[in-house]
């Protein structure tokens, strides 16, 4: 059972913690795979590797060894399942100090999907971003277009385009490299139409909105439904 803590910050000012708590009625082993933002392994602060042992009942918290200052950091917390169902409750938690305040967010657990998408003309709070982890040991490609609300479409041909389609006014392809993530703005020199097109085998995809304007902390928008990869229909079998 396989479960991603993304958007983990730290600095001078932040600080991310991965809260792991032990739900059944038998010791549990969880391994919890701490990433930077370009994919390298992070060690645990005071750990010797990687795999912690929760008792019944038990409760965990477990910061990423990061010193520089980074807000892609990530968990892949793994458990061992035993039963029939996993008993591990998995969250996090990142606290940033702002003009003497202390501000705390929650990070909820996300799950990778198959090539996630997120296209919207709706314009999101001014500093929001698309957080994108790439869990997979394979390289994925991510599709960025933003437009100012420019619309074309292609009659005839062979193959006609379904409908209309905005014209970018920026756009670029980006690799992502394994077991690494990237952060991209939902809005760029006034564009009113963001949408994100990525290939890649286990991709987490999240909104991620300023707590306060003018602060670099960012919570979760759960509200936020991205489109994934429409399953093939099996072909009928004749009789």
């Amino acid at each position: 059972m396989e479960s991603i803590v993304p958007a983990l910050q730290y600095g001078p000012s932040c600080s991310s913690v991965v809260e792991l708590r032990n739900l059944g009625e038998k010791p549990a082993a969880i391994d919890v795979e701490g990433h930077r933002a370009s994919g390298a392994l992070v060690p645990l602060v005071g750990r010797p590797g990687m795999t912690v042992h929760l008792a019944p009942g038990e409760r965990g918290v477990y910061k990423l060894e990061i010193l520089e200052e980074t807000a892609g950091a990530w968990a892949k917390v793994r458990e061992r399942v035993q039963g029939a169902a996993p008993v591990v409750a998995v969250g996090g938690t990142t606290e940033c100090v702002v003009s003497n305040q202390l501000r705390t967010v929650r990070r909820e657990v996300a799950f990778a999907t198959r090539n996630p998408w997120y296209s919207s003309d709706t314009p999101q709070p001014q500093g929001s971003l698309l957080s994108l982890v790439n869990t997979s040991e394979h390289t994925a490609k991510v599709s960025v277009c933003y437009s100012s609300g420019g619309l074309f479409s292609v009659p005839g041909g062979s193959r006609p385009t379904a409908g209309l389609q905005p014209i970018c006014s920026t756009a670029f392809e980006v690799q992502i490299p394994p077991f690494g993530s990237r952060e991209f703005p939902t809005e760029r020199d006034g564009s009113s139409h963001l949408s994100l097109k990525t290939v890649g085998n286990a991709i987490v995809l999240e909104m991620l909105r300023p707590v306060e304007t003018n602060i670099r902390v960012y919570a979760v928008d759960s509200s936020i439904k991205f489109g994934g990869e429409v399953p093939e229909t099996p072909p009928k079998s004749s009789k």
